[in-house]
């Protein structure tokens, strides 16, 4: 019996929290992962990474060299494309600045629209899939959070409008998770681990994400087990996303 030939995805913001997870989980289930980040992946793994700065898209010479790497690594067939990389900005109206406003435009949601448009012959060319890393912020956000409701709210848009026009050669779906536990998100709690809990506590499944949910859910996506599932927003949110918050009944 002829082996399977192996698949191979790109998984951008491979060094956060969600995005090592990322790469772990397509990397143990067979996959050949190329990670993508800005910042430098100096730890011991399985996958192979590749520096660069999303901000550079869609044309500069790093642009160049980045895309002559993945033509060199992938050959003509690319199976996943992993839009993972995201900056959040998390401030008053009032503050927000024009630089904030581009660089979430262009990592969250104009990032994903270019790495799918270069990449497409090759992700054609394997029946392949894109899978948007989204956010449950695309639909029930709070105060503070505009630019990243935005964007991600856009990257959904997006996931649907190119599931149509892609198919039947390629698959696009998305995931929205809801609070993860990442480095980043303890990271805003600092020291009040009380709060990190309560935000748990508020998930009818008591509990925040795992990177590795997150992950599961992704691979699952990009699988052939997900073979007739394209247009998708897969929400992993521990059931938060259809809690009623009722002031007088909590």
């Amino acid at each position: 019996m002829t082996p399977s030939p192996v698949k191979t995805a790109i998984i951008t913001g491979a060094a956060g929290g969600i995005g090592h997870a990322l790469c772990a989980e397509f990397t143990a289930a067979g996959w050949r992962v190329i990670g993508v980040d800005r910042i430098a992946d100096k730890g011991k793994h399985q996958w192979e990474f590749l520096p660069f700065d999303l901000m550079e898209l869609p044309e500069s010479p790093a642009a160049a060299a980045f895309f002559k790497q993945v033509n060199r690594i992938c050959g003509r067939k690319l199976n996943a494309l992993v839009n993972n990389a995201a900056v959040q900005v998390v401030k008053p109206i009032g503050e927000v600045t024009t630089g904030d406003w581009d660089a979430s435009l262009r990592v969250n949601l104009l990032a994903p629209f270019w790495l799918t448009q270069r990449l497409l012959p090759m992700l054609k060319a394997a029946r392949g899939s894109v899978v948007n890393i989204a956010s449950i912020h695309a639909r029930l956000t709070k105060a503070n959070f505009s630019l990243y409701a935005a964007t991600k709210g856009g990257l959904v848009a997006l996931t649907r409008a190119l599931a149509l026009e892609l198919a039947p050669e390629v698959r696009v779906n998305a995931v929205a998770p809801a609070a993860t536990d990442t480095p980043m998100l303890r990271a805003g709690f600092g020291k009040d681990i009380r709060g990190l809990k309560r935000l748990g506590e508020c998930h009818p499944l008591g509990r925040i994400a795992t990177p590795q949910e997150v992950a599961h859910a992704a691979l699952w996506l990009a699988s052939d087990k997900a073979s007739f599932v394209t247009g998708t927003v897969l929400d992993v949110d521990g059931g938060i996303g259809v809690l009623l918050h009722d002031p007088e009944h909590n």
